[in-house]
């Protein structure tokens, strides 16, 4: 297999370091996810022939692929690698015991990873701008770029949902600035680092700092580790734009060498907002710089965890001297972002929410956020403990305090709990109990048809249901509105 040692980080192997002019046709391993989905429209974009495969092939990724004509091969293995493409980029749900990535080593074909692909057929000559974090990484990204392309930039850009205001989730722009969504999770089975310390960062987000991903890192402190050094990435003459009221990122942001500047709505940040208003179509606010009114802002976002995006989008507009009026219009134009807090319908006054919420702070502030919105009715919390943090039990306690503002919480076994060790297990079961505990009203199911019934039995005219998971969640979405 032809790539880069483990060692060299985000350097591109010589032979790789611009785009070959022999290459045609491209394969993607795990073409369905995000990420590669949008990879593979940006390489249709530009000229080659795409194909991949993926072992799970379904909407939203699916449609899109469709839509761009890529074909999709099902399942892993050699003949998806005849006739030979000429160059291979090898998803991180690829482990070095595929056996189609078995057979990738013994053709010798060339391959990259998906950061490394994007460094070289999307973003050179580009400056880059990083969103990275723990929480608000899609949406903040989303945010930026429809700025950005309000603004006359026509930025570049990829992002880890779909955002409405565009056509799909990657865009590839003539303008001077890429935005990317950049995460923190390792980056394939040849190069463990994260995905972020291939972007170059010029301009970086940090919207927050927790431990996630237990799968991948040991614990904060590994984490970090990450963290500083996509920090340390930033150039002199860049900029790194902090949430100041995360206390990880106020210590970790002193170790930058560019400036920096901080938000939030507390504490002693450069930029704040304030005389937060949620109404019925937008949420007000009005937005401080060193503590002098800078504007007034309406969006149809809301949640404090969303203001504090909108914040920082400000704050890399102000930078990039985008029109005040023209960030005012499209902060109150944005479309919102599939799976954040996604209105997927209403049926008999019963409204359907759909949001991506698996860490306990973002199921903790999605509810709030939610309740805040919709505070004249009943909220049904409907969560999914599916990522592979979740389904260990790391925050097995931290997830009883994160649902105190729903009515009715419903939480089910969560799928793939057999490839997790029974001491490390997360239990659902064990969490309803808590939650009960805490004077709240909580049902356990074993699966997700039992849980369908279970909705149906407690909802009424008048509620939110609102369904929390990082996966399709077994469509339960659709099945609710169809059985209603």
């Amino acid at each position: 297999m032809k790539n880069i040692d483990s060692t060299q980080q985000a350097d591109l192997a010589p032979h790789l370091n611009r785009v070959p002019s022999d290459i045609r046709h491209i394969h993607l391993m795990g073409i369905c996810g995000v990420g590669m989905a949008s990879l593979a429209g940006i390489l249709k974009e530009r000229g080659y022939s795409v194909t991949g495969s993926d072992q799970n092939i379904y909407p939203p990724m699916s449609h899109l692929l469709e839509n761009l004509s890529i074909p999709l091969l099902e399942g892993y293995g050699p003949k998806n690698l005849d006739p030979v493409p000429d160059l291979v980029i090898v998803g991180n749900v690829i482990t070095r015991h595929n056996l189609e990535a078995v057979e990738l080593s013994r053709l010798h074909i060339p391959y990259l990873s998906l950061p490394q692909a994007l460094r070289i057929f999307a973003m050179q000559g580009a400056r880059s701008i990083v969103i990275s974090g723990t929480h608000g990484k899609t949406t903040t990204s989303s945010l930026i770029a429809w700025a950005l392309e309000k603004g006359g930039l026509d930025p570049g850009f990829m992002i880890g949902g779909v955002p409405n205001n565009f056509q799909g989730n990657f865009k590839l722009g003539v303008g001077p600035y890429f935005v990317i969504e950049g995460d923190e999770y390792d980056t394939a089975f040849f190069d463990k680092g994260p995905k972020f310390l291939h972007y170059s960062p010029w301009i970086a987000v940090l919207t927050s700092i927790e431990f996630d991903h237990a799968d991948i890192y040991r614990d904060m402190e590994h984490l970090l580790k990450s963290f500083r050094k996509l920090i340390r990435l930033i150039p002199p003459t860049g900029l790194l734009i902090a949430n100041g009221d995360d206390p990880v990122i106020l210590k970790e942001s002193g170790r930058a060498k560019c400036p920096v500047i901080t938000y939030g709505l507390t504490g002693d940040v450069h930029w704040r907002a304030t005389d937060i208003l949620t109404l019925e179509d937008f949420t007000t606010m009005k937005i401080l710089k060193d503590e002098q009114e800078y504007m007034t802002l309406s969006s149809p976002l809301y949640g404090n965890h969303n203001v504090a995006n909108l914040l920082s989008t400000v704050i890399l507009a102000d930078h990039l001297k985008v029109e005040r009026s023209v960030l005012s219009e499209a902060m109150k134009s944005f479309g919102g972002i599939k799976r954040r807090q996604e209105i997927r319908g209403e049926k008999k006054g019963i409204l359907v929410l759909d949001d991506f919420a698996h860490h306990p702070t973002a199921v903790r502030e999605t509810i709030i956020g939610v309740k805040e919105k919709y505070g004249d009715r009943r909220l049904l919390a409907v969560f999914e403990p599916r990522s592979n943090t979740s389904r260990r039990n790391i925050f097995q306690k931290r997830y009883a305090a994160s649902f105190d503002k729903a009515d009715l919480i419903l939480i089910p076994e969560p799928p793939l709990m057999e490839t997790i060790s029974k001491a490390n297990r997360f239990s659902s079961s064990r969490l309803v109990e808590d939650i009960k505990k805490r004077g709240l009203k909580a049902f356990y199911s074993p699966n997700t048809d039992h849980l369908l019934g279970a909705i149906l039995r407690v909802v009424r005219k008048g509620d939110v249901v609102l369904i929390m998971s990082n996966g399709s969640f077994d469509h339960l979405h659709e099945r609710l509105l169809e059985a209603l």
